[in-house]
């Protein structure tokens, strides 16, 4: 039962007391807050399954993401840097690791469903295809040249629902609808009336608090992320970095001051976890002001108002833009980093002509999929699916040692 505590402030408003779940007696709803999607209240699985004796439902759609060879993949799938620079740069795996860790926490603090948010970290980027937004920007101008489209966050559930072959019941991994709408909902709405296909998602309401937050923990990751290997690559200049952007020039002074005769590196370190401190406590503080400012008491209620309800503060909303645009500028694109991309992506359309004028050069599944499906989605889906590593060994093997043509 949700009751308003006595206090009224905002850090401990709306907790439900005394609820036990099933799944062998787990007390699932203990602690949550009454706007936290309760496991219990689920719309299920596309096909019924019986409850595990001992983990709830979303503890299960995690564990069966973590699991899946789609999430082993991104073990071998650009962040920002390919392994030809780093073996200690991130991944999209280790990205996703790091999301899932920011994302638990802050979920905690503000009494959410920690299993949902983590299974919806851990498969966020499960739709990424070769070479990052790089990679997905030509796939999609491919397709829209044949009247389609690609969008990782949809491809992300055709894995889920389709690609993942795992169990002898049910197509794909059978995961809760929460979780499902989470994957194509974190990062934004939809149109119902341009996307008919995805009618089932509510697309007139906004998707459960759990999965708003994953969208701006991943900004949170891949910021300090970025910034952190793009130093360690030698293309950040820490004192450009302090006057660019203020939110880290001020944590990185206060470091300064405190060890003067530390070393630099350390002391950028020391500054860049202040910098993630801010941004998180920030998202936890503002969401609770903003469920507070809405009334929002109930799942029903965050998904019926008319806006996001997770977000930043203005001030550090402003803070995480300016880092962003210098990460843009300084990094992104840099000539070293576009130089090793635009190589890539080459590699990749020119892997994706091929296989359009030789749909039997595919595995065979593939080539059988293309006789009863348009053969440029079997392509693009094929492709998606590579790992960074198998489709320069694809792109050798039918180009020889060619490098790609790259426009200019």
């Amino acid at each position: 039962m949700a009751e308003r505590h006595k206090s009224g402030t905002a850090s401990d408003w709306l907790v439900r007391r005394g609820e036990t779940s099933y799944n062998g007696g787990m007390d699932a709803a203990a602690n949550l807050a009454a706007y936290a999607m309760d496991v219990r209240r689920s719309r299920g699985r596309r096909h019924p399954e019986p409850q595990h004796p001992y983990r709830n439902d979303y503890a299960r759609d995690r564990d069966r993401v973590v699991h899946s060879r789609a999430f082993r993949r991104l073990e071998a799938k650009t962040q920002v840097f390919t392994t030809r620079f780093s073996d200690h740069f991130r991944t999209r795996l280790t990205h996703t690791l790091e999301v899932a860790q920011i994302a638990r926490t802050v979920a905690e603090a503000l009494q959410l469903n920690s299993d949902l948010v983590e299974a919806l970290a851990l498969v966020h980027d499960i739709g990424h295809p070769p070479f990052g937004h790089a990679g997905e920007k030509q796939l999609d101008a491919r397709m829209r040249e044949r009247g389609d489209r690609f969008n990782h966050n949809l491809h992300a559930l055709h894995i889920v629902e389709k690609f993942e072959q795992r169990y002898l019941d049910f197509p794909g991994l059978n995961l809760t609808f929460e979780v499902r709408e989470g994957i194509i909902k974190h990062s934004r709405d939809y149109s119902a009336e341009e996307y008919p296909e995805l009618a089932e998602y509510v697309l007139d309401q906004r998707p459960t608090l759990e999965a708003q937050l994953i969208d701006l923990v991943d900004e949170i990751a891949y910021n300090t992320a970025d910034l952190d290997d793009g130093f360690e690559a030698r293309l950040v200049d820490l004192d450009d970095l302090s006057a660019a952007v203020p939110v880290f020039g001020e944590a990185f002074r206060n470091v300064d001051e405190r060890y003067p005769h530390g070393r630099r590196k350390l002391k950028f370190n020391e500054a860049l976890k202040s910098v993630l401190d801010i941004f998180a406590t920030d998202l936890i503080g503002h969401t609770r002001e903003e469920m507070v400012r809405a009334r929002a008491m109930s799942v029903g209620d965050v998904r019926g108002y008319p806006k996001r309800l997770a977000g930043f503060s203005p001030a550090v909303a402003e803070g995480n833009a300016t880092l962003k645009e210098f990460l843009r500028m300084r990094l992104y694109e840099n000539p070293v980093i576009i130089e090793d991309r635009d190589r890539s992506v080459a590699a990749l359309d020119e892997l994706f002509v091929v296989y359009m004028e030789h749909p039997e050069r595919m595995p065979r599944a593939y080539a059988e999929e293309a006789r009863k499906e348009p053969l440029h989605r079997v392509v693009c889906d094929y492709i998606a699916g590579m790992t960074d590593n198998y489709l320069l060994q694809q792109h050798e093997k039918e180009f020889g040692r060619q490098k790609p043509r790259v426009a200019r």
